[in-house]
């Protein structure tokens, strides 16, 4: 009874071992086993051949792709050991199996793959039993059926043995399907027998490891469990072969069935893998249409599938007495669509790559850490596509900073991480990261370039800028063609920089070195049209005419379609007073760019000038709608009975003069016109985004603002984005606010948007007004406060337009009502407080006109045209000391304001200094002789 008990506890431990992969103790076992009974004697050789085969597979594991060599003299002991354990016959009938299981094994090593295949035709692999059997035997019946698959792929399909000798008959071509099919069932067999192995392992080292955690006296823990090269090809052999034969929907079924068993310790890693693989495909080879529930069923035909195969797709039709366990409950996420399931495949593969990071710097860990260095970059390139496409780069640049812990002096994901943060509109930060990307790679010269662009455009870091593109100078011939792209940069900094400056000598100064070096860059390179436009645009900002249409005309030839040469060169007819030859080239160029805002503010001044204020009102209605479509953002309150206060400028010409907007006696009209997020309307890529230079002109122009201008300067739209730099340019700081509001306020402004412009009575519209103004005062800023600001700067020029039209028209209500427009949106704009004052001089009310233009100035210190008249009025008042001085500041703001000089010649007159004021007469008549419709500075310098 004793011998019996020792026997049942000794046969216990060895299957402990087997299911452990504990060789190295299987001889000792054996050894005990013998003394016990002479009929174990059988036993001992199978696990004495057992143990001796897998340890010759740990010290020479076999590799992916490769083809075993013949027999090896460390296998002769092996087959001596099986061959024994079969001979004799005295093993019992599960042993039996497991030793013939074991000798196609060792043959398939050996390379005899037919005589493996006969070993597994006596062993019958389809009706061995997996419930109840040990775990250590779901592992060998896994093997078995992937080494089955192997041979069976290894063996020639006409083999006499396997297949029918007439090849070209109906009958070898259904055998050849017949055998892909029984390849495939094999791998898919092994691989889900695979998957409950490692389960159901897991399940006993769990168990192991509680009762140890519960033992006074702890024992050795367990080792994880290798999968080997049996069971790794099991589990991923099948989904390949589906891939290679062209039926993808099998084999992103196959993935599906992988991800979606209970994982384990083990298959963390080829989870991960498989994740990875299934992300790419579904990314590169699945659109929405051929996309299926992970859910669902898969379609019986699929466009993903080859179709010269869609007769015999293969399809899974076997079936185990036990399967690997599922991932099953209520309320589990399911991806509906291609790049959901993707990003969600990514995200966890991203989240283990994190977690399983070798961050250790030491020689010995080089090689791992490189490998798993190498596997986050996979995910990490694949969640930029997939992110890319949505246009999430907050959260893509959120995932790469997660990867800077193992990023250490690896470019490509500093390089990434920057991209993503300059499309996120996170500026400064990617500056710092395209810093570290140079330091990195100090003799690439795109990405002192990238720097650059964000300098130069929403940070207005004009210093930094500076000093990253004589980075690119400096590099001489290794910047090679991408050095003309230097001075271009350099020359753009000075250029805004003589903007900036306060005193005409700095910007004398500073035009002087952006001529310079536009020059040097045009010589460098004499076939990029940017080279010759932005010369032409410094030439023209000096005010030196002829020459600038000549390099702006060269651009045009170097490039026709570019729209901001076509404006340049509209600007230069019409500082030339060729207006009606400008519009045309206006309208030319909105054929070809009807969206682009810039062109259509010009439009709106230069037929007043030419047509008279009707047309520009009707274009003023069109930007409008251009608006409203372009951005697709409709008022919720909207009731359809108008878009917009100039709903009323109807296309009937012969009814053009009798157009009022609004008629407040008309009390049934209101107002729709939307407000929303948008950005620039020329051929930009979606997510671009970019900063403004001040496009309003006389009698609302002024050059660009001063970097302590605040936020709500209105300013042109950016130019589209070279192709050579991928990632867009972010917004301006945008004030602080709390995000709670953020909805609120987006809701308010279409309700104001939709009750601001109501045609009502006057007593109505005033109610309105008041209400507004309400409205207005308590939310400080109607502006949004979340969301690009761009398109609402678009909408609040358009009714800044407006307003100027009916000002020209002697029309202050209606101007009124449009600035009342943009200042829902902006109510701290100096634009529309200059605007305000301007309406208040057109009613005669010098006192409130002087008060708005005050104001403006307390905001914009700069801006000339508040200064100007501002000026005049203090003129009327007889102070003329401090009109003197404002216009000399004014002056000393903008030198090339021809209006200015004229009203500081008046001031001077007035005070009996005629000599001074003859010269300011005359330097502003030279400058009025070349002074365009729009200032210059309305057509954006950016990278």
């Amino acid at each position: 009874m004793t011998a019996r008990k020792s026997g049942s506890r000794l046969e216990t431990e060895i299957e402990r071992c087997r299911s452990e992969c504990q060789w190295d103790k299987i001889p000792e076992l054996v050894r005990q086993l013998s003394a016990k009974l002479i009929s174990n004697d059988d036993l001992g050789e199978l696990l004495l051949g057992e143990c001796k085969l897998q340890t010759y597979l740990k010290e020479n594991p076999l590799k992916q792709g490769a083809s075993p060599r013949g027999p090896r003299p460390k296998l002769v002991e092996v087959r001596k050991h099986l061959t024994a354990a079969l001979d004799r016959g005295n093993l019992k009938a599960d042993y039996l199996q497991e030793a013939s299981l074991l000798m196609a094994k060792l043959c398939y090593v050996e390379g005899e793959y037919r005589d493996a295949l006969g070993h597994y035709g006596k062993v019958s692999l389809d009706e061995m039993q997996l419930v109840g059997a040990p775990v250590y035997r779901l592992s060998m019946i896994a093997e078995a059926y992937a080494t089955k698959g192997l041979c069976l792929e290894k063996v020639p399909a006409a083999s006499p043995s396997l297949s029918n000798k007439n090849t070209g008959s109906p009958s070898s071509v259904k055998s050849t399907s017949d055998r892909e099919q029984e390849i495939i069932t094999c791998y898919e067999k092994s691989g889900d027998i695979a998957l409950l192995y490692l389960q159901e392992a897991e399940k006993v080292r769990i168990h192991k490891s509680g009762i140890q955690n519960r033992s006074p006296k702890p024992g050795p823990t367990s080792q994880d469990i290798e999968l080997g090269y049996f069971l790794e090809t099991g589990l991923q052999r099948a989904h390949v072969i589906h891939f290679k034969n062209g039926n993808l929907t099998r084999g992103v079924g196959r993935f599906r069935e992988i991800l979606r068993a209970v994982e384990s310790r083990t298959t963390q890693s080829l989870r991960m893998t498989i994740a990875r693989q299934l992300a790419e495909i579904l990314l590169r080879g699945m659109c929405e249409q051929s996309y299926w529930s992970p859910l669902e069923d898969p379609p019986t035909v699929s466009p993903l599938d080859d179709p010269t195969r869609q007769g015999h797709v293969l399809s899974k039709n076997y079936s185990l007495s036990r399967r690997p366990r599922v991932y099953s409950g209520e309320n589990l996420f399911c991806p509906q669509e291609n790049t959901e399931e993707a990003l969600l495949l990514l995200l966890i593969s991203e989240s283990m790559a994190n977690r399983d990071a070798v961050l250790s710097r030491i020689p010995e860990h080089n090689n791992d850490r490189i490998i798993s260095l190498q596997s986050a970059s996979v995910v990490y390139d694949l969640l930029t596509i997939a992110l890319g496409r949505r246009g999430q780069y907050e959260m893509l640049s959120e995932c790469l900073e997660r990867a800077m812990k193992f990023a250490f002096e690896e470019f490509h994901l500093w390089y990434q991480l920057a991209l993503s943060l300059m499309a996120a509109g996170k500026s400064a930060r990617a500056v710092k990261v395209l810093k570290e990307c140079i330091r990195l790679k100090p003799d690439e010269p795109t990405i002192p370039l990238l720097a650059v662009k964000l300098c130069v455009g929403p940070l207005h870091w004009l210093d930094e800028g500076e000093s990253f593109a004589k980075m690119v100078i400096d590099m001489g011939e290794k910047a090679a063609e991408f050095r003309a792209k230097g001075y271009l940069a350099v020359g753009l900094v000075y250029s805004l920089k003589a903007t900036d400056a306060s005193l005409r000598s700095t910007q004398e100064e500073y035009q002087r070195k952006a001529l310079g070096a536009f020059q040097r860059a045009q010589s460098l390179s004499p076939t990029d049209h940017l080279a010759a436009f932005y010369l032409a645009l410094q030439l023209a900002v000096s005010r030196q005419i002829p020459e600038a249409l000549g390099y702006v005309r060269q651009a045009l030839q170097l490039q026709g379609d570019d729209v901001h040469s076509l404006h340049l060169l509209a600007l230069l007819l019409s500082a030339q007073k060729h207006y009606h030859d400008a519009l045309n080239i206006i309208e030319m160029a909105l054929s070809e760019y009807p969206e682009n805002f810039n062109l259509l503010y010009t439009k709106v001044k230069l037929e007043s000038m030419c047509r008279g204020p009707e047309e520009a009102l009707l274009t003023c209605k069109h930007m409008l709608q251009i608006w409203k479509s372009f951005y697709n953002l409709t008022n919720p309150s909207d009731s359809g009975r108008g878009s917009s206060l100039l709903d009323r400028a109807i296309t009937d010409r012969r009814q053009l003069n009798a157009m009022t907007l609004p008629d407040f006696s008309d009390p049934e009209t209101g107002s729709s016109s939307s407000r929303s997020g948008s950005e620039q309307l020329s051929p930009v890529s979606p997510s671009t985004i970019s900063t403004f230079s001040s496009p309003l002109s006389s009698p609302m122009s002024s050059p660009l603002s001063s970097p302590s201008s605040p936020v709500f300067t209105f300013q042109p739209l950016p130019p589209p984005i070279s192709p050579s730099f991928l990632c867009p340019t972010p917004l301006p700081p945008t004030p602080t606010r709390t995000r709670t509001q953020s909805f609120s306020t987006h809701i308010t402004l279409r309700q104001l948007s939709s009750t601001s412009s109501v045609h009502a009575t006057s007593i109505a519209a005033s109610r309105v007004e008041q209400a507004l103004s309400e409205v207005a005062s308590s939310l400080q800023s109607s502006a949004p406060k979340q969301g690009p600001l761009h398109p609402w700067m678009t909408l609040a020029q358009i009714w800044l337009h407006a307003a100027e039209v009916y000002i020209s028209m002697s029309k202050p209500a209606e101007a009124a009502a449009c600035t009342q427009e943009a200042s829902n949106l902006f109510p701290t704009s100096h634009n529309v407080l200059y605007m305000r004052g301007q309406i208040a001089e057109l009613r005669g009310n010098m006192d409130e006109a002087k008060r708005w233009y005050e104001e403006a100035l307390s905001i914009n210190p700069t801006h000339v045209k508040s200064m100007q008249r501002l000026g005049l009025i203090l003129h009327q008042l007889q102070r003329y000391s401090l009109s003197e001085k404002v216009l000399r500041d004014a002056v000393q703001v903008n030198s090339t304001a021809h209006d200015v000089w004229n009203s500081l010649g008046e001031v001077l007159q007035a005070q009996g200094n005629t000599a001074a004021a003859t010269e300011c007469f005359i330097t502003a008549l030279e400058l009025e002789a070349s002074s365009p419709i729009l200032p210059f500075t309305i057509i954006p310098r950016a990278l």
